[in-house]
């Protein structure tokens, strides 16, 4: 069942979300299949250049690439390090923008557990007692919505 379109949304022919379609902004930022696996693990914690490059599998240019796209846009931070022996370097640390993709990078992870996973098992999340958590949507208290009881709106 699809979502419930309120007012003049519910007519799909008369408009189009268009340039104001916050998925296609999103997605401009975060939709590369590089760039949600580099937020993968930046909540792995990784923090630094190499081991994105090596951990993502991706050349050190499109990791340059990437992780200036997402300094640029306020995801992650450059923060200067200073290994013993050697030249300043900087990790990358998530900011609040960054630390609010969670649930989306969650919500892939659990939909790829229970539609895509093969044999060698997914990576459970869990929390501070060992339970295993899971993206919903829910209201401003907390409790869980059901798809069939959301609504679209024109914000205002």
């Amino acid at each position: 069942m699809p979502l419930h379109m309120d007012g003049p949304l519910s007519d799909l022919d008369s408009w189009t979300a268009g340039d104001r379609c916050s998925i296609a902004r999103a997605l401009s930022v975060v939709g590369t299949r590089s760039t949600m696996l580099i937020l993968r693990e930046a909540f792995y914690g990784t923090t630094r250049f190499d081991d994105f490059s090596r951990r993502v599998g991706i050349t050190d240019a499109s990791s340059a690439a990437r992780l200036k796209e997402l300094v640029d846009v306020g995801i992650f931070v450059k923060k200067p390090y200073r290994p013993e022996k050697g030249r300043t370097r900087y990790e990358y640390v998530l900011t609040r923008m960054g630390e609010d993709l969670l649930p989306v990078v969650l919500g892939l992870m659990q939909w790829g557990d229970q539609y895509l996973q093969q044999d060698d098992g997914p990576l459970d999340v869990v929390d501070s007692r060992g339970e295993p958590v899971r993206v919903r949507v829910t209201d401003r208290v907390g409790s869980e919505v059901p798809m069939n009881e959301l609504r679209v709106r024109v914000a205002g």
